[in-house]
């Protein structure tokens, strides 16, 4: 079965996506960006826009009953990579060791600086 652990604090999208998915004790979050409650980007610094995309992630991540010591996998999107040594830094203030396992991707992004999914554990 999949269940879709939406809580009214999580940002709403116009895409065609759910913010997450969950099946059995897995819960796959969608690319997560700077954006506010309704969905829309906020342009920001580089860094204002990695805390906003990491506070959605968080939201979701609560709402689903998880939190992000359970997240196994995440794949990082930056649009320049120059900013790649600051997604390091800001990374590891929300990822403690031994960190997920990790793809990051530069040079890709169009509006956002920086989007970020991944996948979390949700113990029973």
């Amino acid at each position: 079965m999949i269940e879709y652990p939406i809580t009214p604090d999580v940002s709403r999208t116009h895409l065609p996506f759910s913010p997450a998915t969950k099946v059995g004790n897995l819960l796959f979050v969608s690319g997560q960006a700077s954006t506010d409650a309704e969905g829309n980007v906020i342009s920001d610094s580089f860094e204002n826009e990695f805390r906003r995309t990491m506070d959605n992630i968080v939201r979701i991540l609560t709402a689903a009953g998880t939190d992000l010591s359970r997240v196994c996998q995440v794949k990082g999107y930056i649009k320049d990579a120059a900013d790649f040594p600051r997604y390091n830094d800001l990374y590891r203030e929300y990822f403690k060791p031994p960190y997920p396992a990790r793809t990051t991707i530069s040079n890709c992004l169009g509006k956002v600086l920086v989007e970020i999914d991944c996948i979390a554990v949700i113990e029973p």
